[in-house]
């Protein structure tokens, strides 16, 4: 009985000192470092032309994201897209910056498994489209990095980051990247700055 006793003994210590270490292991359930690993990232992006969507699929590929498209309720057409009619739509859209173009199925993403999420765009009027916007209202990103990325014909993403962080400083956002060209390393070296 004694013997049996000590045994028992033996092996709540052995257990103890296991989940002890557990927890101060990424392997642990229970630990921050496992939560953090769960945690994904998600490349988000609108893209009218598919300029943006190689980008988009290129750089989701490279830091090894989830990837989710934001849709227009009404696609966007060449006519639509043409910045020198000053009655086509987006040329319409972007003199009026309260415009929220709709999205298919409201635009709707579950971000709950995700702390990081890229939003991508080309630029339009040196700025982010306005169904960014739209897409941004539709979601919540309480507790997420929002980090911006874009194509360009010649533009920056300067102007774009600053009227977003602007328009939303409840949110967090991360350093934007204008992405015409990719380069591994330089993207690896981007993401990883992000916090």
């Amino acid at each position: 009985m004694k013997r049996f006793t000590l045994l028992l003994a033996f092996v709540a210590i052995v257990g103890f000192a296991s989940a002890q270490n557990c927890c101060g292991s990424a392997t642990c359930p229970h630990s921050k470092q496992a939560k953090d690993k769960t945690m994904k990232t998600l490349v988000t992006y609108f893209s009218a032309s598919g300029v943006t969507k190689g980008a988009a699929q290129e750089l989701a590929g490279i830091i090894g994201a989830d990837l989710f498209e934001i849709v227009p309720e009404q696609r966007y057409t060449d006519a639509d897209l043409d910045w020198r009619d000053k009655k086509s739509r987006s040329t319409i859209e972007m003199n009026d910056k309260s415009s929220r173009p709709a999205l298919k199925d409201g635009g709707k993403v579950d971000l709950s498994k995700y702390d990081v999420v890229y939003v991508g765009f080309p630029i339009w009027w040196y700025t982010a489209p306005t169904i960014i916007n739209t897409f941004i209202e539709a979601n919540d990103f309480t507790g997420k990095t929002i980090v911006p990325f874009a194509t360009s014909g010649g533009s920056s993403i300067k102007q774009a980051c600053k009227d977003l962080a602007a328009a939303y400083p409840k949110y967090k956002f991360g350093e934007g990247k204008l992405l015409n060209r990719i380069d591994k390393t330089d993207i690896e070296k981007w993401a990883g700055a992000v916090k």
